[in-house]
């Protein structure tokens, strides 16, 4: 299934998209800010839905809808809009629109209002690619992390919003692994843009977003049906994963700490630190949702051959910087002449969260850190044990 996508505001396309995707598994969304790349794509290879906003820097949205019109009365096409007017209204319904959405608008309402346009069991599925095709597939277009937020917990952020602060919604989120790395990517879509500075903590994603930006996308994740891991070996297997990147995080935000820092770069760095892994299990996910067999052995092998491959790939789907992906890379391996204390920071927290706080190579770190061995030592006086 492929959907069209024709919104100038990279953030609203975004969230479209994050919402699509959840409605949809496997969907392909094609995103384009201007009506003359909306029209050649659609004549390229013309989408299963269509979602175009009114006005763009280059002409009406309604000209794509139109174009759509003429060449098929089934495909679903909803429009986005900020016109509330009833003339509006009426020119748009007289195309043949199956939706009309005025900004700003719920994710509620949309993610209604997408689920009655087309059948998910009516989208057509991979079934007929082996696993190894998926994961490769999965290299070459990227993911989605499975998402395991509540959406009710995020709907009581929304009802007081007002007395929220980008530094509270970072606490409240900073276990969130795909939201931490979806909010990394929407802000520097944006804030590289504007500034050229890369955004690299949740805090700085939720300020460059805004607040209500920033709970959409957590909404939209939460509602994300297709990232659930229904499978029990995959459920166990990403909460092992989880662990480890929540440990490694919390041990370099401490760390770090011990060195005058904030740690907050550091803390995201360690909770993306296994997201390799959690897509290889959410690939692994669909392969069986889709009637794929699968062995204990084919999962082990999807972790070990695809993890490196796809963390690499996300880290590029995310727009990640420079910084922040040495940072995760240093998590795992550490080149012997490295003299940056934040890879530094990262690889002793690597070896405390693995439980080898009492190794030479973990308190060689520390001391070149300028840390006495003991402040490696955890709160609760046990070396390394997380």
């Amino acid at each position: 299934m492929k959907v069209l996508i024709l919104d100038d505001d990279e953030l609203m396309a975004d969230l479209l998209a994050t919402v699509i995707s959840g409605l949809y598994p496997g969907v392909e969304t094609e995103i384009t800010g201007q009506v003359s790349e909306a029209l050649a794509a659609w004549r390229a290879e013309p989408a299963d839905m269509v979602i175009a906003d009114w006005d763009l820097p280059d002409g009406s949205g309604l000209s794509l809808i139109k174009a759509v019109r003429r060449t098929s009365q089934s495909t679903p096409v909803v429009v986005v809009t900020g016109r509330k007017d009833r003339e509006s209204i009426l020119a748009a319904a007289s195309l043949g629109i199956n939706g009309y959405l005025s900004k700003p608008f719920s994710v509620e309402a949309l993610h209604h209002r997408l689920s009655k346009l087309i059948d998910p069991s009516a989208v057509t599925s991979n079934v007929s690619l082996s696993l190894s095709e998926r994961l490769q597939h999965a290299v070459d277009s990227g993911a989605q992390l499975p998402g395991a937020m509540d959406p009710g917990s995020v709907l009581a952020l929304v009802e007081h919003q007002a007395d929220l602060t980008p530094g509270r919604l970072a606490e409240e989120w900073k276990l969130e692994v795909a939201l931490s790395a979806k909010l990394l990517d929407v802000a520097n879509r944006a804030s590289l843009r504007r500034s050229g500075q890369p955004v690299q903590s949740v805090k700085g994603a939720i300020t460059a977003t805004g607040i209500p930006m920033a709970l959409n996308q957590a909404l939209a994740l939460s509602m994300d049906l297709a990232g659930k891991l229904s499978d029990a070996r995959l459920r166990t297997r990403a909460q092992y994963y989880l662990k480890q990147a929540e440990t490694v995080a919390a041990e370099a935000q401490r760390i770090a700490a011990l060195t005058g820092d904030s740690g907050d770069i550091h803390f995201t760095a360690g909770l993306l630190s296994r997201v390799g892994e959690m897509v290889a299990l959410k690939v692994v996910q669909q392969h069986v949702s889709e009637g794929g067999e699968l062995s204990d052995e084919d999962i082990d092998q999807a972790i070990a051959g695809w993890s490196q491959a796809l963390g690499n790939r996300m880290k590029i789907q995310w727009r990640l910087s420079l910084k922040l992906r040495e940072l995760v890379g240093a998590v795992h391996l550490l080149q012997k002449d490295a003299v940056s204390r934040d890879r530094l920071i990262m690889r002793a927290a690597a070896l405390l969260a693995a439980g080898d706080g009492d190794s030479e190579s973990c308190r060689r770190l520390l001391r070149r850190l300028g840390l006495e061995e003991d402040q490696g030592v955890q709160e609760n006086g046990s070396k390394g044990n997380s």
